[in-house]
């Protein structure tokens, strides 16, 4: 948004317009920024929703698994390390892996350059806090 300074107290009832028309903007924001990157909420709808990953050179997510999603991941930048149960590949641009549910599983980039992948999530639910840490670089062990 950009407005006059003059103008700042009308973001208010853009906002409640936002709320009134049920756009989920008007509560959270598309992009989250996480330790290891970000990810931007691409689509979403019932059972399942799309997202774009940014993982940072050198950056690790959370070794964790989910019960109630499963997950399907497409590089489209850089490489990843994808460990699931215990066993570690490493995928290429145009390459993809899918995790199952309740599969531990963990995406990492050792490498300088950034990772970008979409991660496709399917499942009866699939908020943040649907997360089982077991190991973590960020001191996140069952937190969300």
């Amino acid at each position: 948004l950009i407005a006059d300074k003059k103008s700042s107290q009308n973001v208010k009832k853009i906002v409640s317009k936002l709320n009134d028309q049920k756009y989920g903007e008007a509560k959270k924001h598309r992009k989250i920024f996480r330790p290891w990157g970000s990810y931007l909420s691409i689509a979403e709808d019932i059972g399942w929703q799309v997202k774009r990953i940014n993982v940072n050179p050198e950056a690790s997510l959370s070794l964790q698994k989910h019960k109630f999603r499963t997950e399907h991941w497409i590089i489209v930048s850089g490489k990843a390390q994808v460990e699931i149960e215990g066993e570690k590949k490493i995928l290429k641009k145009n390459e993809s892996t899918y995790i199952p549910l309740g599969f531990k599983h963990r995406l990492s980039n050792p490498w300088e350059e950034l990772l970008i992948l979409i991660e496709v999530q399917s499942g009866s639910y699939l908020g943040e806090d649907d997360i089982e840490r077991f190991e973590d670089n960020y001191g996140r062990i069952n937190q969300n």
